[in-house]
């Protein structure tokens, strides 16, 4: 019993060994193939954001415009109740959308309501006039009578005594009198009566303007295409597309577009870190996730001037706006795209991979394969690499990962610890200029602010506070040339090789 004890301890022991034999050679052998070749010759720096393909002209579909324009008929909302799938190819004139039209129909039984009581009140004002001027003419015609039976009562008193001649006559006077106001009062009276004739018939009308307006309107919540092409949903101001369920306003009709194909930008938004470095004109390299293997190029067609922030982030980003080059039936609006934006490209400079490089001391340094831990003077960055303007030359092999036993490492390149803190210093005090003026941009503007609040007028190039670009030129004094020539002592170009 024993004995089978004792053998199983020392298979067991056995195999520990191996397996930390096995695992030492393979440590060793995986630890020996993190190195990499210096590379020299072109370098990029690039931004790389993530976009959305649009049509750069597209025609809105949209609901009524008389729901922006007319004064009467005025909705907050109006849900979308019918809309046809997205990426559906129409003809001019073809089925798009259906607005719900429950407010709208009861809105237009009020109306009708509305009008009745116009017609009705019309016909009342008619009635009561024709009653009225008749029953005015009725009048004159007896007060004239009572004036021609007063003349004949003045002319039968001649013999008579002069009291009764001049009772007579003041008869006469005031039937005459009476005449003459009845006269006037009926003029006045049927112009009265015409002008609230008139009012009703207006009242009416316009009852009937509405009514018509109304009927337009709801034949119009049928939303048919203006034009031909494929029908991409509209997105809200939230990012979300609109569809069935959505709501519409007086001031967001739009439901969908029709894309102009012939014509694509890719929409995207930088970061407020990076947007100093993008400028319009600047090419961009363009992949699509539908289509790994396609690649595209364009170039920077609008770079904003104000930053926003995007629903469910904190980052402030700008929108960019990228124009493609010619155009491929396969792309279509709203594909997510990758935007490669070159803001930088050196000519014949020396880099390696960012992970190759070791801060000891606020010092750079890389570890060489021949056993030299060498001080590095590095110049611009990308998302990958790092251009090495001293230190190295091209063949150079450097560890991409911390040797085991670093300390063993022989120091070379002190003299180059110089020139980095200078390089530090510089830039240092490049970027506190650059605090300075924008400072100063930004003490203007306020100055102008109070200037103009206080009632003076505006002076031109002081509104506003600095804006990407104002930093951006700022920097651009400070920066060195984007084309750089290094002078190396050798010419051949070395490609990154990873054992």
């Amino acid at each position: 019993m024993k004995k089978v004890v004792l053998i199983s301890v020392g298979v067991v022991i056995a195999a520990i060994i191996v397996l930390l034999i096995v695992n030492k050679a393979t440590s060793k052998e995986d630890f020996a193939q993190l190195e990499t070749v210096v590379q020299y010759g072109r370098f990029d720096i690039n931004v790389v954001v993530t976009g959305e393909l649009q049509a750069e002209q597209s025609v809105q579909i949209s609901g009524p415009a008389k729901l922006r324009t007319s004064r009467s008929h005025r909705f907050s909302q109006i849900k979308i109740t019918d809309l046809i799938p997205e990426g559906t190819i129409v003809k001019e004139g073809d089925y798009i959308a259906t607005l719900d039209r429950s407010d709208a129909t009861n809105r237009l039984k009020d109306l009708e309501d509305e009008m009745e009581e116009k017609r009705n009140t019309l016909e009342r004002v008619q009635l009561d006039t024709t009653i009225n001027l008749r029953n005015l003419r009725d009048e004159l015609v007896n007060l004239e009578y009572n004036m021609e039976e007063a003349e004949i009562t003045l002319e039968q008193s001649v013999y008579e005594s002069p009291a009764v001649i001049r009772q007579a006559q003041i008869s006469l006077d005031k039937s005459e009198r009476a005449f003459q106001q009845a006269k006037l009062n009926y003029r006045l009276k049927a112009q009265q009566y015409r002008a609230d004739i008139r009012e009703a018939k207006i009242n009416l009308a316009r009852e009937q303007r509405d009514y018509d307006d109304m009927v337009d309107l709801i034949s119009q919540f049928t939303i048919l295409a203006p034009a031909p092409g494929m029908v991409i949903y509209q997105k809200e101001w939230s990012g979300q597309k609109r569809k069935v369920g959505s709501m519409i306003s007086a001031w967001d009709l739009t439901v969908a577009t029709l894309p102009d194909l012939s014509s694509l930008i890719s929409k995207t938004y930088v970061n407020e870190i990076d947007i100093s470095k993008i400028e319009k004109g600047q090419g961009v390299q363009i992949g699509v996730d539908a289509f790994p293997d396609k690649e595209f190029l364009g170039e920077i067609m609008e770079v904003a001037n104000i930053g926003e922030q995007l629903p469910n982030t904190d980052a402030k980003v700008f929108e960019v706006v990228i124009k493609l080059d010619g155009v491929d039936p396969v792309l279509r609006p709203a594909m997510t795209t990758s935007n490669k934006i070159v803001t930088a490209v050196f000519d014949s400079v020396m880099s390696i991979p960012l992970e190759a490089i070791h801060v000891e001391d606020s010092i750079p340094v890389v570890f060489m394969k021949n056993g030299v831990k060498q001080v590095v003077l590095l110049g611009e960055s990308n998302e990958n690499e790092v251009i090495v303007e001293n230190g190295l030359k091209p063949g150079d092999k450097v560890l991409l990962s911390l040797p085991e036993e670093p300390e063993k490492f022989k120091l070379q390149g002190e003299e180059i610890i110089v020139q980095i803190r200078e390089r530090t210093r510089e830039k240092k005090l490049a970027e506190e200029r650059m605090k300075a003026e924008a400072a100063k941009v930004n003490e203007q503007n306020k100055k102008m602010q109070q200037y103009m609040r206080m009632g003076g007028g505006s002076t031109p190039g002081t509104r506003g506070s600095a804006s990407p670009n104002q930093v951006s030129r700022i920097k651009t004094q400070e920066k060195p040339e984007k084309k750089v020539d290094a002078k190396m002592s050798t010419s051949d170009s070395v490609k990154v090789e990873i054992h």
